[in-house]
């Protein structure tokens, strides 16, 4: 939290928050990808400096400054190949915390539980939002019901905020935990299956979906409704595109990634959405449209209608190579009912009552569980290499 407080009032460096616990190569490759000037590791408490001593090579990175403004440089998650550098201005993450406090209605003094990675957004941002509010976080590795008790439950001291991905709130439902005892429980993340926020609401919690990314310093949009300040559009390819104080500046010495992102203070994401009424809806990401038989199917729309499919406890779609049809649409399901599974042409007659044809699934594993990433997020390419695997 120093670290971080210092960086945000501009009397200390700017920060890299890295995973400790990543293997030491791949540790390596992110270290030479972003070339900072120093290390400070959690395991030894001690300062590498220079960084080049954990780097691959060895040799001497050329360890680039930063912007003044610049507070924090953040990995922006991903399932394939090095992720990129967002620089965060300390200007972008005052705002979006700022923002963000304003939409939920929380006062001064209000303490949040962080039990998100804080080398992810969605974890650095409570620490942000706790420093804005002048209150100290409380910091724990895991999301459990008895984590939830014993914080919520302090006399005069308790969370009143936390902030999840929407497998932690599967389980800390099932397991009965007091979520009532939150102001907000903002979720974001990964896609909301559409039973799980009802039942949420049964149990008393007022869960706030957040729609956002590393480059926009976390959660900008609030139940499909645009953070003061931040403006959100579509281009003609119906990819989402957001504007405001919330966003990144660059990524770390990619200047070509950094002009294919930011058009005229419009950063492009890789999603594509729908605005009604200054509503947004998220169909899915531009680059899980499956090409199948010619026709193009948005994984995520599909997810989203499977997911109410009987007997479907969640669902993710990707699209794996096919002689005939280009790509073959295929569902990874867990079962609500580990006993009793939904059969691929259970799937394939909900999905083709309410999609196109083309878009029901061709093929179907079961599950117990989906690959994630750290992030909460599905990791898509592991479950796309698993898919293929299995012919």
């Amino acid at each position: 939290m120093e670290a971080l407080a210092a960086a945000l009032d501009g009397s200390g460096p700017a920060i890299l928050p890295l995973d400790a616990t990543l293997p030491r190569a791949r540790l390596a490759e992110l270290i030479e990808a972003f070339a900072p000037a120093s290390i400070e590791t959690s395991r030894d408490f001690q300062r590498i400096s220079p960084a080049s001593q954990l780097t691959r090579s060895g040799a001497q990175a050329a360890a680039a400054g930063v912007d003044d403004d610049v507070a924090v440089v953040l990995a922006t998650s991903g399932s394939t190949g090095l992720p990129k550098g967002a620089e965060l201005t300390a200007a972008a993450l005052t705002a979006s915390a700022t923002s963000s406090l304003a939409r939920l209605g929380a006062t001064s003094g209000e303490r949040w539980l962080c039990c998100l990675p804080v080398h992810h957004i969605s974890g650095l941002g409570v620490l942000v939002r706790s420093l804005l509010a002048g209150s100290s976080p409380v910091v724990t590795d895991r999301a459990d019901v008895g984590v939830i008790v014993r914080e919520v439950a302090q006399p005069g001291s308790g969370c009143r905020y936390i902030s999840l991905v929407p497998t932690q709130l599967r389980r800390l439902l099932d397991g009965g935990a007091p979520l009532s005892g939150f102001r907000a429980i903002l979720l974001g993340g990964a896609a909301v299956q559409p039973g799980l926020l009802d039942e949420a609401a049964a149990a008393g919690a007022r869960v706030v979906t957040t729609y956002g990314m590393t480059e926009t310093c976390g959660g900008c949009v609030y139940d499909g409704v645009p953070l003061d300040g931040v403006h959100v559009a579509t281009d003609a390819d119906g990819r989402i595109k957001i504007s405001g104080p919330v966003l990144f500046s660059r990524y770390r010495l990619s200047p070509e990634l950094t002009r294919a992102a930011l058009h005229d203070g419009w950063f492009v994401t890789s999603d594509l959405g729908e605005l009604s009424d200054g509503r947004l809806k998220v169909r899915g990401r531009a680059d899980d449209v499956i090409n199948s038989g010619g026709e193009k199917v948005v994984a995520g729309e599909v997810e989203h209608v499977l997911r109410d499919c009987p007997g479907v406890g969640d669902v993710v779609v990707v699209g794996i190579p096919d002689p005939d049809w280009g790509e073959r649409v295929t569902a990874m399901v867990v079962p609500a009912d580990p006993s009793d599974p939904p059969s691929l042409d259970d799937i394939r007659t909900y999905a083709r009552d309410r999609l196109p044809r083309y878009a029901a699934p061709r093929a179907m594993m079961v599950v117990g569980e989906l690959p994630m990433l750290p992030s909460g997020k599905p990791d898509r390419q592991v479950i796309r290499d698993i898919a293929i695997g299995a012919g």
